[in-house]
């Protein structure tokens, strides 16, 4: 059955559909940056608040930015923008739903004013992203804005004809302002620390630019709230769709597969009015810092802790490394005792019972995450989920070697050959500048760990993890990753 609104009615039973009228919703939110992570998140939480009767004022307008969103449109606006959010998981309380909170995808290339003025519209009051880690323009480094980018420097030219989300924003922001209309809450959604922290940052640096007088109205009048997200969300592939489609007999052109766990927490500072999202799951607190550092640091690390290594054996999802007890036992440890112990307590967690449950997800076999998403933009990764943990350990002068495996492993993934001789390509916008460094293994640690941006100053001066990451380097070429894991293990924690 061709999923459209019409169908509706027709799909199996097992399949949950919009317990409301689609019709009767209204826009409320602009998201840039529909994905998969998007739909299965935010608009997921806005779908199942509608389903209870309210936040009906609360549909999602998409946006995209770049040319390859024209297809996600095209595959949306062709089934009424209705899509099946797909549960994929090893027990047997999964669920397959319909989601209807996403009502129309607008598309910049097509005509930039015309988004800029859906942005303007009073009824839109959140803007929302989901635009990568490195999408911010901020330079880790210093943690100041790029603005010599070209792209910034072109939407700084060009004002009515923007291309990034800094340019349409404050576009849209400039013609509230003039007509009087109030400000929207900027949301970020993505993987990032401080994500809000860091959109004000940018979008400010950018705006100061542009125009002093939008700059000091954004700062005085538009909240930038911080929020820690979590959902794994695979890439779809052409085996989901057909698996969708033999199970439960839905022809969706662009489902979305995810785990049944779900977690948003979510700072209450909204300047516009917010869906009552805590109604349906969502956990509102003043301060959302010690969830994101618990999050980052235990489940984005181990991710970057065991997705090279796998992918350096020749693994290729995530369940193979947990199904292999080298793996498991280094991520225990690597939890244990090089991230747990600079958290500070997380209200209303139990650390313990939160890393079995990281465990337990990346053993999910059902989903089948790939190594090669979460393999993905290493180059921006990096800073916000390791390098803060190797600073913690070199500046309380503990034990180094757990943690420059991590980065060890990153640098022979960056050769492309893992180690049966197959070849691959390395998914990150900075792949060859990544990959010149590694070139001469005699060279490798001054020059990989010497770009300030991605490592930071602490980490090449000191002399304790440069010689941890040479031997785990050395080991992992040489060894393997089985050999290097089993002595790494050996050592006293």
């Amino acid at each position: 059955m061709k999923l459209n609104k019409q169908n509706l009615t027709q799909l199996a039973p097992e399949v949950r559909v919009p317990a409301y009228a689609i019709a009767s919703t209204s826009q409320g939110i602009a998201h840039i940056g529909v994905g998969g992570f998007h739909r299965a998140h935010q608009a997921y939480y806005t779908d199942a608040l509608m389903n209870t009767g309210e936040g009906l004022d609360w549909s999602i307008c998409g946006v995209g930015l770049r040319a390859e969103d024209r297809r996600a449109r095209d595959d949306l606006a062709g089934q009424d923008y209705l899509f099946t959010l797909y549960e994929l998981g090893d027990t047997d309380d999964t669920e397959v739903r319909v989601i209807g909170s996403i009502s129309d995808m607008l598309l910049a290339e097509d005509s930039p004013q015309a988004l800029i003025d859906k942005l303007a519209e009073p009824a839109i009051r959140i803007v929302s992203l989901t635009i990568t880690e490195g999408g911010y323009c901020i330079d880790d480094s210093n943690g100041e804005f790029m603005a010599h980018l070209p792209q910034i420097q072109h939407d700084l030219a060009h004002p009515a004809a923007p291309k990034t989300v800094f340019g349409f924003i404050c576009a849209a922001l400039t013609q509230r302002r003039a007509a009087g209309i109030p400000a929207f809450t900027v949301m970020s959604c993505d993987n990032l620390p401080h994500n809000g922290a860091v959109t004000r940052k940018a979008l400010l640096a950018f705006a100061a630019l542009r125009d002093t007088e939008l700059h000091d109205w954004i700062a005085a009048n538009v909240s930038f709230p911080n929020a820690m997200v979590d959902r794994i969300t695979p890439m779809t592939s052409t085996a989901h769709r057909l698996q969708l489609h033999d199970e439960h007999a839905i022809d969706d052109a662009w489902p979305v597969v995810c785990e049944p766990f779900v977690q948003w927490v979510l700072e209450d500072k909204f300047v516009n009015g917010r869906p009552a999202w805590e109604k349906v799951g969502v956990q509102f607190t003043d301060d959302v810092t010690p969830y994101e550092e618990m999050k980052i640091g235990l489940l984005n690390g181990s991710h970057l802790a065991l997705t090279y290594l796998g992918f350096l054996k020749g693994y290729r999802f995530v369940h193979e490394t947990m199904n292999d007890p080298l793996f498991v036992a280094y991520m225990r440890a690597y939890m244990d005792l090089d991230v747990t112990p600079n958290l500070a307590p997380v209200p209303g967690i139990d650390l313990t019972q939160y890393k079995q449950t990281l465990v337990d997800r990346f053993s999910n076999q059902a989903i089948a995450d790939q190594l090669e998403r979460v393999c993905s933009d290493g180059s921006s990764k990096f800073p916000k989920f390791t390098v803060p943990t190797v600073n913690r350990l070199i500046a309380d002068g503990r034990e180094t070697e757990r943690a420059a495996l991590v980065v060890a492993a990153w640098a022979l993934y960056l050769k492309g050959v893992d180690e049966n001789g197959a070849r691959y390509n390395i998914p990150d916008p900075r792949a060859a500048f990544c990959q010149s460094l590694v070139t001469d293994d005699a060279l490798i640690s001054r020059r990989l760990l010497g770009v300030e941006e991605i490592f930071g100053a602490a980490i090449p001066n000191s002399p304790a993890f440069v010689a941890a990451f040479e031997r785990c380097f050395v080991s992992l070429r040489d060894n393997g990753v089985t050999k290097t894991l089993q002595q790494l293990l050996k050592k006293p924690a």
